[in-house]
């Protein structure tokens, strides 16, 4: 099982994103703030990196994650956001977006990965300490919650976005940079969920 806390005692909230690298598509990220009463659930016990479980997994502790944490929220940043402010600032963004949303807000912030902006409540004009941790979400129980709650979110979305555009094969990629990908939007071109910063022929070119 992971660690529940890296602050014992205080009200930690794990931070997690799913689609950073996609071609098209928000980057999506959780907040999760753990529940101590609930921790000898044995859900908790197979909960891991999203990236590590299978979409069965995901699909079964998404449930759970959001009925026994203490709070949890999930945020977006859109695609023209990402281009105009680039995907790692995006990133963090849509972190600080889903760390507004929790009631309470934390104590203190563990955060998958190894960049950080400060994040100040609204109605608090004072930094809550963080902490990074590279390979976090394979470390702490409430970052491996949020990444599951951010990949699922987002796995979702990317489907609505493929009923519309079903030539990308969103259903399969989820956006992300593929033979297939590439091909289609040479063919039919972007999207408005495209990313434009994003080098949107760079496989299909190199092919050639």
């Amino acid at each position: 099982m992971l660690k529940p806390y890296c602050i014992p005692g205080v009200i930690e909230a794990g931070c997690d994103e799913a689609g950073r690298g996609p071609l098209a598509g928000s980057v999506f990220a959780a907040a999760v703030i753990l529940d101590p009463k609930h921790l000898d659930e044995p859900e908790w016990q197979i909960l891991n990196d999203s990236k590590q479980l299978t979409e069965a997994q995901r699909n079964l502790l998404r449930p759970f994650i959001e009925q026994h944490a203490m709070s949890w929220a999930v945020a977006e940043v859109t695609a023209q956001e990402i281009d105009r402010i680039n995907i790692l600032n995006a990133s963090l963004l849509c972190m600080h977006r889903a760390l507004a949303q929790l009631d309470p807000q934390p104590q203190h912030i563990v955060v998958d990965g190894n960049r950080w902006k400060p994040y100040m409540p609204a109605d608090l004009p004072l930094e809550i300490p963080a902490r990074t941790v590279v390979h976090g979400d394979a470390t702490y129980l409430s970052i491996a919650a949020a990444s599951v709650l951010a990949k699922t979110w987002r796995d979702e979305y990317m489907l609505r976005l493929h009923e519309q555009y079903p030539q990308y094969g969103w259903d399969a990629n989820k956006g992300y940079p593929t033979a297939a990908h590439y091909a289609a939007i040479q063919q039919y071109g972007p999207t408005p969920y495209h990313r434009l910063t994003f080098n949107l022929k760079y496989e299909a070119e190199a092919k050639k």
